[in-house]
Order: structure tokens, then sequence, then C-alpha cells
């Protein structure tokens, strides 16, 4: 869901980035295994600062930069139409339109312009963009996605 970038102040602020808006809503986080209560929170120059419960000084907050935020998955918001958590896609198999299997989603990244989907399937790895020109169905039911690509690109 996010990031820990930075701490921020004094008292123990984290400062994240990621799902700005999901994790805003989300009063219990994850960071290094260990479940944490979301106290406080605002919005300072595109990126939300937090402040958890038990991280009360900038030295124990410097400690989770770089560390992950996780949510429980039944916490989050339901997607939008046509988008979709990027953990709900690993695991998914996929296909070209014409049936051929490119492997399976092993995870999920942002370039800056776009997602990319990392494949990994028949000793090989795959990175295919997750825009609408690629990606023509996903069916989470059928744990599968079809895309418009070459075998052989």
């Amino acid at each position: 869901m996010g990031r820990v970038v930075a701490s921020y102040g004094v008292l123990g602020w984290l400062a994240v980035r990621g799902e700005i808006e999901a994790l805003s809503g989300i009063r219990r986080w994850w960071i290094d295994g260990v479940e944490r209560a979301l106290e406080q929170r605002r919005m300072h120059s595109g990126r939300l600062l937090a402040k958890l419960a038990g991280i009360e000084t900038r030295e124990q907050a410097r400690l989770l930069r770089g560390k992950p935020v996780s949510v429980p998955h039944d916490a989050l918001p339901e997607p939008a139409q046509g988008t979709y958590y990027w953990a709900d896609l690993a695991g998914l198999e996929v296909v070209t339109d014409q049936g051929l299997v490119l492997g399976v989603v092993k995870g999920m990244f942002s370039n800056g312009a776009h997602d990319v989907m990392q494949l990994a399937g028949e000793g090989r790895e795959r990175l295919l963009p997750f825009v609408p020109a690629v990606v023509k169905r996903v069916d989470l039911v059928a744990r599968r996605i079809e895309v418009d690509w070459g075998a052989d690109w």
C-alpha cells in the first residue's frame, strides 16, 4: 500500500508515499511485522504524514525508513470498476488472445509512466505493461488475465 520514505519532525511522525487515499482511511497499519494504530494523519507536500502508536521519537521513526506499509485486505475500500489492487493480481495466469500462456504474475511495480506486471514462467521472466492497449480482460474469479501480446516479444 505504501512505503515509509522518511521521518518527519522530532515526535515520531512518518512521511509515507503510496496509496495515500486508501491509507488515510485505514486505522491499523502493519510496518515491519508490527501492527500499529494510526493516531493522526495529514498531508504535506504530496506525502501523507502519519503518527502511529508506539513511535514517539525521530530515532524510532528513522528505523522504519524504507519499510513497506501494509493493511489487512478486508480493510480496503472496494476498487473502482476496471481498477485492481496489485495484491489481487499476484498469482494470476497471463494468457495471450491466442491462448498461449505467458506466465504467472509474480509482482507489480510502477515505472512512473504506468504499472508493469512481472511474469514468471517457462524459465523466463517477462515484463508487460499493465495498460488498456495490452490488458484486454482481468478475471479475478478465473484467476486469469488476457493480453494482446506476442509470444516472442
